[in-house]
C-alpha cells in the first residue's frame, strides 16, 4: 500500500503544471530571498516595491510551457524595471528561465524572433541605464541568444527521441504485420494445397475407384478440420496480451513433424523421416521455425514438382538444431529457382533469421530442390551468423 500510495505521489508530482508551479515557488523563493539581502536590505526607500517588481517576474512562468512566448515577453519588461530600480545588469533567475522555456517549448523560427526582440531592450539598458561602455554589449546579446539555444537544443533532442519511439513503434507493427502474413500463409497455403489435392483425386478415381476417391475425400475434410483448428489456435494467439502466452512449447516439433508427413503422404506426395540425435526442449520461436519450414517445404514439392518424393532429416546437434527438406522433382533443375511469387520461401528467410539461423534453399546439383536451415537452440539472433541466402 506504502509503495502504491508512494507512486501516486510520484506521478501527481511529474504533471507538467505541478512542475511548474513548484518551479515558480522556488524561483519567487530564491529571488526575493535575493532582493530583500542584496537589493533592498532594510531601510532603502524602494525595498517594497522593488521585492514586488522581483516577485512578480517570477509568475508568468507558469506559462512557460502553454504560452512560451508570452510568459517571456511578460517577464523581460519586469526584468527591465528591476533593472531601472536597483540599477544592476539585468538577468534575472526569471528572465533565463523564461528564455530557456521559450527555446525549449516553442517553435524555432517564434523562439529566436523572441530572443531577438530581447537584445535591443538590454542594448537599450546598457547604454542609457547602466552607461555602459561598448565592448559591453555583447552581453546583452550573448545572454538570450545562449539561454534560447539551450533550450532549443533540447527540445530538438526531445523531438529526435520521439521520433525514434515512433519509428521503433512503426517497425514494431511492421513486425507484426510480418508475422501474422507468415502465419496465415503457412496455415492455409499448406491446408488448401492438400484439400486441392485430394479432392482432384478424388473427382478423377470417382468413377473408376469409388472406395479410393471417398478415403480421398474424407481425408481432405479431416485436413478442413485442422485448418480451421490451426485458424481457431492462431486468432488465439494474436488476441493474447503480451506476456499471458507460455513459452514453454519446446518439443511439440518432434511430436507433430511424423503426423505432418503423413499429411504429405495421404496427399499422394511419398514421404520420409529421419530424426538424428537425441531429441532436446527447444524454445518456442526456434521449435514452431522447424516446424513451419518442413511444412512449407512440403507444400513447395507438391505445388512446383508434381510426381517428386521426398525426405524430411531433423538433426539434433550441440547447441543448434538442423533441418533438411530435399526432393527429387523435375522443378529443380540447377540454375533455375523455385518460386510461385508466393511468400513461403521469404517466410522461411525470416523466421530463420529471427531465431538467428543460417538458411539455404535452391537446386541440388543431381535434380530436385533443397531446403536447409541450421538454428541455434537458444532463442534470439546470433550476432556473429552470417545472412541467410536464398
Amino acid at each position: 500500500m506504502r509503495v502504491a500510495g508512494a507512486r501516486k505521489v510520484w506521478r501527481f508530482l511529474r504533471r507538467p503544471r505541478v512542475v511548474d508551479g513548484l518551479l515558480v515557488a522556488l524561483v519567487l523563493t530564491l529571488e526575493v530571498s535575493a532582493a530583500l539581502a542584496v537589493m533592498f536590505p532594510s531601510g532603502h526607500p524602494d525595498r517594497v516595491l522593488g521585492t514586488a517588481v522581483v516577485g512578480a517576474g517570477a509568475l508568468p512562468l507558469i506559462l512557460r510551457r502553454s504560452h512560451p512566448v508570452a510568459a517571456v515577453l511578460i517577464v523581460l519588461p519586469v526584468d527591465a524595471l528591476n533593472t531601472l530600480l536597483t540599477l544592476s545588469e539585468p538577468g534575472t533567475l526569471s528572465s533565463t528561465v523564461a528564455l530557456y522555456s521559450v527555446g525549449r517549448h516553442a517553435p524555432g523560427r517564434r523562439a529566436w524572433t523572441a530572443a531577438g526582440a530581447s537584445v535591443p531592450l538590454y542594448t537599450l539598458l546598457y547604454l542609457t541605464v547602466l552607461s555602459k561602455e561598448p565592448a559591453y554589449f555583447i552581453a546583452p546579446v550573448l545572454f538570450p541568444l545562449i539561454f534560447t539555444g539551450v533550450g532549443q537544443f533540447f527540445r530538438l533532442r526531445s523531438e529526435l527521441h520521439a521520433r525514434r519511439r515512433q519509428q521503433a513503434a512503426d517497425g514494431a507493427v511492421r513486425a507484426e504485420r510480418r508475422r501474422i502474413a507468415r502465419e496465415l500463409h503457412d496455415v492455409v497455403a499448406h491446408h488448401i494445397t492438400t484439400i486441392n489435392v485430394l479432392v482432384g483425386a478424388g473427382r478423377t478415381t470417382m468413377a473408376s475407384d469409388p472406395a479410393r476417391a471417398q478415403e480421398a475425400l474424407v481425408t481432405a475434410e479431416r485436413m478442413g478440420r485442422e485448418a480451421m483448428a490451426e485458424m481457431r489456435q492462431l486468432l488465439h494467439v494474436l488476441r493474447l496480451e503480451d506476456g499471458d502466452e507460455s513459452d514453454d512449447h519446446s518439443g511439440t516439433t518432434a511430436a507433430a513433424l511424423p503426423a505432418l508427413v503423413e499429411q504429405a503422404r495421404a496427399s499422394g506426395l511419398p514421404a520420409e523421416l529421419e530424426v538424428a540425435g537425441h531429441a532436446v526442449p527447444l524454445p518456442a520461436a526456434v521449435d514452431h521455425a522447424v516446424y513451419r519450414i518442413v511444412q512449407e517445404a512440403l507444400t513447395n514439392t507438391r505445388k512446383h514438382a508434381a510426381g517428386a518424393r521426398a525426405s524430411v532429416r531433423l538433426a539434433y546437434l550441440p547447441g543448434a538444431v538442423e533441418v533438411e527438406v530435399l526432393d527429387d522433382g523435375l522443378g529443380g533443375r540447377p540454375g533455375q529457382e523455385r518460386s510461385g511469387g508466393g511468400f513461403g520461401l521469404g517466410g522461411m528467410a525470416e523466421r530463420v533469421a529471427l531465431c538467428g539461423g543460417q538458411l539455404h534453399t535452391g537446386p541440388r546439383p543431381s535434380g530436385g530442390f533443397r531446403v536447409h536451415a541450421r538454428i541455434p537452440a537458444s532463442a534470439g539472433p546470433d550476432p556473429a551468423s552470417p545472412k541467410e541466402s536464398k
